[in-house]
């Protein structure tokens, strides 16, 4: 990718539920205040249970980890996006604006 962007929203049944960084610390997760307010918000994934505190991880949170590809399809993907396949946050944020279930990532 020849941006290097370090943030994207999370949504979830295409209502923006979360905000997703990578920092010099690691991760940082937060549900956006506006999803906590209503009345039917449910959370991104059972790891990461409604809350008003962001989450915060060395390592990028494995939910996250689950949606990006593995194996041969992370050598092509890789490959063709020219993303280094260990950059898993790079990957994540160029294949997960339209993945498979509930969930999408759009980078901001």
């Amino acid at each position: 990718m020849k941006n290097k962007r370090n943030s994207a929203d999370v949504y979830l049944r295409d209502t923006k539920a979360a905000l997703l960084e990578k920092n010099n610390r690691g991760y940082r997760f937060s549900y956006h205040e506006d999803y906590l307010s209503l009345p039917d918000a449910q959370p991104v994934s059972l790891t990461l249970p409604l809350a008003d505190k962001p989450y915060e991880s060395e390592s990028l949170f494995p939910f996250f980890l689950g949606l990006i590809p593995e194996g041969w399809l992370l050598d092509i993907t890789s490959r063709t996006l020219k993303i280094d396949p260990e950059n898993v946050f790079d990957i994540l944020l160029a294949t997960c604006g339209d993945c498979i279930g509930a969930v999408k990532i759009i980078p901001l």
